[in-house]
């Protein structure tokens, strides 16, 4: 099925779930956003789902089929470990409205994806109009780089990121308080550039590769865009569209 959706479009976030009543994680506004996004007509829209950057812990998988289930989606999942649970990687991910990658490693899920060619397999389903987010690691990979602690317990530099969305990536930037000046480091060192930011519960939406708006599942959280300008490194708050 063709996608409804004609822009190539992204949702980068840190977050995505909450705390469940009946079970133990729910879809939070974000994961259902993403699939808004893609312009589907479905009465069961169908949600692609990765947990390559933890290891594809099948925990975390029975979690996010249960979150399915109760918001009414159907969910895809692509694993790759042990080997890839579908023959056709490009073909799947293509009949999905929206694609969601979980937080974990990004630096082990770039390697991961390299190896099957999902770094050119994303790209084209990304062209086609598939919708792809993620939180955290899945924020991260879709940009150049930016912070992770995928290297150890001292936050460090990725620097490569897919790229389809040409600048680098901040996540988590209120809640652990290392990401902050860590970003700013980077930033005024080099070797990052422009940096967008979210708050946890902020998600980026760009239509092609220019950001097009932040949106928030929770009132009063924002996004930020770290910039250096003759040596300087200025941070601009960027307004949230809260989705509740």
């Amino acid at each position: 099925m063709v996608p409804m959706n004609k822009t190539p479009t992204i949702l980068a976030t840190s977050g995505g779930y909450k705390n469940g009543e009946r079970i133990f994680t729910e879809f939070n506004h974000l994961v259902m956003y993403s699939l808004e996004l893609s312009g589907t007509t479905r009465s069961k829209p169908k949600l692609g789902y990765l947990d390559t950057a933890a290891g594809d812990q099948h925990y975390r998988l029975a979690q996010r089929y249960e979150a399915a289930r109760l918001a009414g989606v159907e969910l895809n999942p692509l694993q790759l470990f042990v080997m890839p649970n579908v023959d056709d990687i490009e073909g799947y991910l293509m009949e999905q409205d929206a694609v969601w990658v979980d937080g974990g490693s990004v630096a082990n899920l770039l390697a991961v994806w390299r190896v099957h060619d999902l770094d050119q397999i994303f790209r084209r389903v990304w062209e086609a109009g598939v919708v792809l987010a993620g939180v955290s690691a899945g924020s991260i990979c879709w940009h150049r780089g930016g912070t992770t602690d995928s290297f150890g317990s001292e936050l460090r530099a990725v620097t490569n990121g897919l790229g389809l969305i040409p600048y680098d990536n901040g996540v988590h930037y209120d809640v652990e308080k290392r990401r902050r000046p860590t970003v700013h480091r980077l930033v005024a060192e080099g070797i990052l550039g422009k940096t967008y930011c979210t708050d946890n519960n902020v998600g980026l939406v760009y239509r092609g590769t220019e950001l097009a708006e932040a949106v928030s599942e929770v009132p009063g959280k924002s996004a930020w865009v770290v910039t250096k300008d003759n040596g300087e490194v200025i941070e601009e708050r960027l307004e949230t569209r809260f989705l509740g």
